[in-house]
């Protein structure tokens, strides 16, 4: 499958670029509000390496960064193509999620993909999250990601526009996609702990794999292009609303749920950390602030 990787790993640095000029545009056009008199951010460059146990090439990627900007406290966008052998603990994790049979006799692995988190400079204005991803093993491949907003209280108009853009992106695919994928992330995104949901939710997906691969690659490629059509519309209908220091301590408070999340159920933060890629572009998600009760 060595055209169909490199199709996937271009196509997603691709859409890094258009995402992270996009919201350079957005920083720009941040021309009120309280942090107006601040240079519009721009986005840090940061290579990144996979190291594996026996010292040979493990592949990496690039960090991009935002911290300080006018509209973004911190936003990050990674991509990544990664190789090499599972380690035991994600032999067992990729086990677990799929039957693969013949990993413990040829444990190799390519994974390729982008993510995203961006934690805003207004309570008013939502976090997000998006990321998609193909992994390969000798034994089969998938393609995986998903896109979820995270406000810090709900606007029921932002909700249903974000899901419009999530299903616009799913039917064409498939009239099944978006229920199966939405219910998926609605169970996904729990923080069961607290037996309360990390936001209002989007679409989830894992294991996506129909046998042909250019009708997958085709669907996961439009779950990419809907992101920023879901949340640029949103960022621009709320940046410029006024909040209190009341609405930053809340916001404080949810980004703390979400740092809680990331660090005892995310997927990619356990998968990123097992399989020795670098810690800093793992832990990427995590808020610049949060605040715990």
């Amino acid at each position: 499958m060595t055209d169909e990787k490199r199709r996937a790993a271009d196509w997603f640095r691709s859409l890094r670029d258009r995402i992270c000029d996009a919201f350079e545009g957005l920083e720009d056009a941040q021309t009120s509000g309280p942090f107006a008199d601040l240079a519009p951010g721009r986005f840090e460059r940061k290579p990144t390496k996979r190291h594996s146990d026996d010292g040979s090439d493990a592949g990496g990627g690039e960090m991009r960064v935002m911290r300080g900007g006018r509209c973004f406290e911190k936003v990050g966008v990674n991509i990544s193509e990664v190789y090499g052998t599972l380690a035991p603990p994600a032999q067992r994790a990729m086990a677990a999620r799929k039957d693969m049979p013949g990993m413990a006799e040829d444990p190799r692995f390519w994974a390729s993909g982008i993510s995203l988190v961006a934690h805003m400079r207004s309570p008013k204005v939502p976090a997000v999250h998006m990321n998609t991803r193909m992994f390969w093993t000798p034994h089969g491949w998938w393609f995986g990601g998903g896109s979820d907003l995270n406000p810090m209280v709900e606007v029921p108009q932002d909700t249903a526009f974000f899901h419009a853009q999530q299903q616009a992106a799913c039917d064409p695919h498939g009239a099944d996609l978006y229920p199966r994928y939405k219910a998926w992330a609605d169970e996904y995104f729990m923080i069961r702990h607290w037996n309360e949901a990390r936001g209002v939710g989007g679409i989830f997906y894992d294991d996506h794999c129909s046998g042909d691969w250019n009708a997958d690659f085709a669907f996961t490629q439009d779950v990419g292009r809907a992101f920023l059509k879901a949340f640029v519309p949103i960022v621009e209908n709320r940046m410029f609303e006024e909040w209190t220091q009341a609405d930053r301590d809340h916001q404080l408070f949810r980004r703390g749920r979400y740092a809680e999340f990331n660090l005892v159920y995310d997927r990619g933060t356990t998968f990123g950390l097992q399989t020795g890629h670098n810690p800093e572009a793992v832990l990427m998600s995590l808020p610049p602030l949060a605040a715990w009760p």
